[in-house]
């Protein structure tokens, strides 16, 4: 053609012909023409050895990159379909074992002759697996089978007696998708324990009532914490019980976790209080026994920690009776405020106390009315619950305790069960108080301590499948996260339907 602009020449006469209108159109060309036979048209060029060994109809519908390479040139691993000329080829080429390789790309039979290096592998040809032909072998530059095709070849040769006793011991199976060299984990845990499903759903139904003017009132359904200090890993949960979520009643139950000081003078406290049972303002009352104590506790962490430390017993004992006499003694002065009788506005109050420094493993309980208190040993549960006996000390003189005399040999008043009319010049006697309760253990390696409130301490001892289930979920290497800690503490057991509140100390 002419350059723009141009007129036309003697050479673009084709252009003319070939799109004026003189010409008529050539029509359907009388050879076949479809897209088929032009790929056999085009496999057919490459070579007739592009079907040898497979049947005609395979070979006419083969990809171009299963083509066996040209005369000349090495198929190369990397990139299927491209060749690497001989004069790219690595000088191990022209080695006996090179040759070989190559003769084994370009005709699919290895060389004759092995030379004594070749001995120590696998033969390539012997254990050649079977492919179509054309398609390049799984072999690698170096003249070795992959790791599967290599394998197979092993297995496939007859071993020496000699050479077997002799040999290596056989290595550890690869972790594949069907060997895999998975950690121990604790079994799945359960909905619930015991003869049959409990009477409730296992999860909230209903909202307690909100007041708008004191929505501080409200109580939520669960509460979760947990910290490491020291040797130990705290655990605690409180939980809203399955009749207080189906009657949509707040949870009873009160926890409070505090940390007092800092360094290995801190001191950890785990409350726990539970209202009185079927009345307005039971989860205040346990929430202001727990705030009471936790404020007692925190004034006199110092010398706490100091005589957990140094062991003084006596001392430790003495002062937290006073801490929780004076705790309680408030609670029932709140009462009193408000108008409400102190039995109505009562709750019971247990404690734990852990010193952070991590030389010190004394653990002290104290507190006032029921729950539990029990450790997990070797695999076995101890009830560890202080006695009334213990708590109270020895009997008071005159009423059931021996001798009936005192040593200066007065006769003692016998009880007769008669009551006494009050007198007008005394005060009127307190109600009876709970007991006070205290226990300063050293803890052992691999312990667990757990102290709860009666919500779980009464299935506890009254179904051995749930201590057999936290046994397996609480022996682990490792102590269990607070999803799974929250979880462990849920498994209901039919016919206990109150709050449950927990504190679980794992000892490294």
């Amino acid at each position: 053609m002419s350059q723009q602009g141009g007129s036309p020449t003697g050479e673009d006469d084709w252009w003319g012909q070939l799109y004026d209108d003189s010409t008529e159109d050539t029509g359907p060309a009388a050879a076949p023409d479809t897209l088929d036979d032009r790929f056999a048209s085009v496999a057919g060029a490459m070579g007739a050895e592009a079907g040898a060994g497979v049947d005609e109809g395979f070979a006419q519908r083969r990809a171009p990159w299963d083509l066996p390479p040209p005369p000349g040139g090495r198929t190369s691993t990397e990139t299927p379909g491209t060749t690497v000329p001989e004069s790219r080829m690595p000088p191990e080429a022209n080695s006996p074992s090179g040759a070989a390789d190559a003769d084994l790309a370009r005709n699919g039979s290895p060389a004759a002759a092995v030379t004594p290096a070749d001995a120590e592998s696998v033969p390539v040809a012997e254990h050649r697996p079977r492919h179509a032909a054309g398609s390049p072998s799984p072999q690698v530059a170096d003249g070795t089978l992959p790791h599967t095709a290599r394998h197979r070849a092993t297995a496939a040769q007859p071993v020496p007696q000699q050479a077997a006793a002799s040999s290596a011991p056989a290595p550890a199976p690869a972790h594949t998708a069907t060997h895999l060299d998975l950690p121990t984990f604790p079994p799945v845990s359960l909905d619930y324990v015991g003869s049959g499903p409990p009477t409730y759903d296992a999860e909230p139904t209903a909202l307690p009532p909100a007041d708008p003017d004191d929505l501080d009132d409200l109580v939520a359904d669960t509460v979760l914490d947990g910290a490491r200090y020291g040797a130990c890993t705290l655990r605690a949960v409180s939980v809203r019980g399955d009749s207080a979520r189906y009657r949509g009643e707040p949870r009873r139950d009160s926890l409070l976790t505090a940390r007092f000081g800092t360094g290995e003078h801190a001191l950890v406290l785990v409350a726990m209080a539970t209202g009185a049972r079927a009345t307005p303002g039971a989860h205040r009352a346990a929430a202001e026994a727990c705030h009471w104590i936790g404020r007692a506790v925190g004034r006199s962490h110092a010398r706490l920690a100091e005589d957990i430390r140094a062991g003084r017993r006596g001392d430790l004992k003495s002062g937290l009776h006073r801490l929780t006499d004076r705790s309680l003694g408030k609670l029932r002065a709140s009462a009193s405020e408000q108008g409400i009788d102190p039995e109505e506005y009562a709750a019971t109050l247990r404690c734990l106390l852990l010193p952070a420094d991590p030389e010190c493993r004394t653990r002290v309980f104290f507190g006032v009315g029921a729950g539990g208190l029990f450790r997990l040993r070797d695999g076995d549960w101890q009830d560890i619950e202080p006695r009334v006996s213990e708590a109270t000390g020895e009997p008071v003189v005159g009423f059931g305790s021996l001798p009936a005399e005192t040593p200066e040999g007065d006769r003692l008043t016998m009880d007769l069960g008669i009551p006494t009319p009050p007198s007008p010049y005394e005060p009127a006697p307190e109600p009876p108080r709970e007991p006070f309760r205290f226990r300063a253990s050293v803890a052992h390696p691999g312990d667990t301590l757990l102290m709860c409130s009666s919500g779980l301490a009464e299935p506890l001892r009254g179904e051995p499948d749930l201590c057999r289930y936290l046994t397996t979920r609480w022996s682990g290497p490792t102590p269990p996260g607070l999803a799974a800690f929250l979880a462990d503490t849920q498994v209901r057991v039919k016919g206990y339907a109150d709050d449950r509140t927990a504190a679980a100390v794992w000892e490294a």
